[in-house]
């Protein structure tokens, strides 16, 4: 790797970081991994990359129950070994979006972000307005910051709330990247409008 990859990472599961992770992957000119997916029996994010004509690579480990990764694999009488799953080579930046969020274990003994932190990415929060919200971001931030986690910033997914956001800004410290508002269809159109609406953010501070 020339550039530090970066990874996506949600305060939680549904929060949208596939669709941001299209729009870094787009707008960086980067390439799409998820080292570990479950739920794919319903739907696969690395399908719906490759549907979009963006570049990828394969995820290591592939489980069919929308579960944590561990109990997944569980399910299929597998498990995760973690030292198998390797950064792939490649020239370009690389967009990693792990499953569920930072916490989830991988197996007995190792967690998502245990995992992440080998490769020593730049974090980019994809955060949700909901009840707890808040919570649950600020949650997150602290967890990376304890780990000494070069963070980039907070997407917000939803209309602007502006109330919840400047807490969350003021609490954490952070900036605000961005704003990924309700879209009907996600198609290479949406995907260039964010990326010319992020990029001078996000570029800024790689």
């Amino acid at each position: 790797m020339t550039v530090r990859p970066i990874a996506i990472i949600g305060i939680g599961t549904g929060v949208g970081k596939t669709v941001v992770s299209a729009i870094f992957t787009y707008m960086l000119k980067a390439t799409y991994w998820k080292p570990v997916e479950s739920g794919t029996a319903l739907e696969s994010d690395t399908e719906t990359i490759k549907s979009l004509k963006l570049p990828f690579h394969g995820s290591t480990y592939s489980f069919a129950a929308p579960l944590s990764p561990d109990q997944a694999a569980a399910r299929e009488g597998r498990s995760i070994e973690a030292d198998s799953i390797q950064l792939p080579e490649t020239d370009k930046r690389l967009i990693i979006e792990p499953a569920g969020g930072l916490l989830v274990p991988l197996n007995s003994s190792i967690l998502m972000l245990d995992l992440l932190m080998r490769w020593d990415p730049l974090f980019v929060i994809t955060s949700r307005h909901y009840l707890g919200s808040i919570n649950h971001t600020l949650l997150t931030v602290c967890e990376l910051k304890r780990r000494d986690a070069k963070i980039l910033g907070i997407l917000f997914n939803g209309e602007e709330d502006r109330e919840k956001e400047e807490a969350i800004l003021n609490f954490s410290s952070l900036g605000k990247l961005g704003n990924l508002l309700p879209e009907n269809t996600i198609d290479h159109h949406t995907l260039k409008k964010y990326a010319e609406k992020w990029k001078e953010n996000v570029t800024a501070l790689l």
